[in-house]
């Protein structure tokens, strides 16, 4: 969040305002205004869109959900956002999920193992359908198969591709290997690949990995292996996010 500024609270009126409750009704009165002015402050503060990179929190949000849906891991955000405790974050709280430059990214979630990330499979059956803007990013498909399984913004936030085991598992878009591993619970071996600042990409239950973190990758490219891993149908699981948000990848994929 924007820092207050020191000098909101040291105007005159204002300090005759916090002083002693015998104040003069007008005192009062300022204070009031200034009360006011600072929840105006406090509200913009919230309401405000986050610039590129940044993440603003919400309620319910961890910190290793947020490094998770942002493509990097829980000991890049302590270190890039300087915090002094990782369960520790705020509502409306604004976080750095970019490195600043002259930093890089290190390697796999710290957290990723202790604390399971939720399955491709969501509880929820329904849910709100979520788009990308229109021509934001152009895809090819990850994979060759039929389609099972579509996204309905619920109980599923993207695609299953079914075919036969290793089959080749390919970057829907040029970007950079942002995690690529076993350690969040419910999609086995999985890579997510960062595009650009707004889009990443999931490819999860393969059975073999092709690529490592911090690889650039062109689109097309053979990243994975289809497979099963932790799943009982061989199958890719594919999601788009846009800004940390499951969207439905059928408006950026080509027609088959």
């Amino acid at each position: 969040m924007f820092p207050l500024s020191v000098s909101i609270l040291s105007q005159p009126a204002c300090a005759t305002a916090l002083g002693p409750i015998r104040a003069r009704p007008l005192g009062r009165l300022w204070m009031l205004a200034c009360i006011v002015a600072l929840l105006a402050l406090l509200s913009a503060c919230g309401t405000t869109k986050v610039q590129p990179g940044y993440y603003r929190v919400q309620s319910g949000d961890t910190l290793t959900q947020i490094a998770r849906k942002q493509g990097t891991s829980v000991s890049n955000l302590v270190r890039w956002n300087r915090l002094s405790n990782s369960n520790s974050i705020e509502v409306g709280q604004v976080l750095r999920v970019e490195p600043p430059a002259g930093q890089a990214r290190t390697s796999t979630p710290s957290n990723a193992a202790s604390k399971p990330a939720s399955s491709p499979r969501a509880s929820a059956s329904t849910g709100k359908r979520r788009t990308a803007p229109p021509g934001a990013i152009s895809l090819v498909w990850p994979a060759q198969g039929k389609v099972t399984r579509g996204y309905d913004g619920g109980g599923s936030n993207g695609i299953v591709i079914s075919n036969s085991a290793g089959t080749p598992v390919v970057a829907a878009a040029g970007g950079t290997v942002a995690y690529s591993g076993s350690g969040l619970r419910g999609y086995g071996h999985l890579v997510i690949v960062k595009h650009n600042a707004s889009f990443l990409s999931i490819y999860a239950h393969n059975s073999k990995l092709l690529v490592k973190e911090g690889q650039s990758v062109k689109q097309g490219q053979k990243i994975a292996e289809m497979g099963n891993s932790d799943s009982k149908q061989v199958g890719l699981y594919f999601e788009l996010r846009y800004n940390g948000q499951a969207v439905d990848p059928a408006g950026t994929l080509p027609p088959k």
